[in-house]
């Protein structure tokens, strides 16, 4: 069992809360936009992290993090991913990622629109964790946070920072 913690679009802030709402977690899963390195290093030193640059990130962190990233965790395939898009509408050029080789979790950001949507025609739980940054349109800061336990993903919560 792995409980994981999932944010987006930091773009170069840094909140305590984070590290209050992942305690728990075993590791924590950024769908880029981090902002500066040192809101990444600040994680890595709290907790495991996986992470992938977005558009607003810098050289640095795009030689630190990936585009893409595939990985499996318990008995779950995930891909993680920047900008992405949602079911019905997934961005072009990761659609034929999602396509070719489907994973159980998609996990993207970009949009700072938290949502959680389970793909029917793919059969699979798509999760943008909205925006954890104060920059942008949105009107509240959120995470995500569930338990991945063999094959099954379990008790998602949506937490608002402010």
């Amino acid at each position: 069992m792995k409980i994981v913690g999932v944010l987006s679009d930091t773009h170069a802030c840094w909140d305590n809360k984070f590290i209050f709402y992942f305690s728990n977690c075993d590791e924590i899963w950024h769908a880029g936009d981090i902002g500066s390195e040192l809101v990444l290093s600040r994680l890595q030193q709290f907790k495991t992290i996986r992470a992938v640059y977005g558009n607003i990130d810098g050289y640095v962190l795009k030689i630190i993090c990936p585009k893409i990233l595939r990985f499996r965790i318990e008995n779950v395939n995930v891909l993680l991913t920047h900008i992405g898009g949602y079911p019905g509408n997934y961005d072009f050029k990761i659609r034929n990622e999602l396509y070719k080789n489907t994973p159980d979790i998609f996990v993207c950001g970009h949009s700072h629109i938290l949502k959680i949507v389970y793909d029917e025609k793919l059969g699979v739980l798509c999760l943008n964790p909205g925006a954890s940054g104060k920059y942008g349109v949105h009107k509240m800061r959120t995470l995500l946070r569930f338990v991945i336990n063999g094959n099954q993903i379990n008790n998602i919560e949506i937490i608002e920072l402010n």
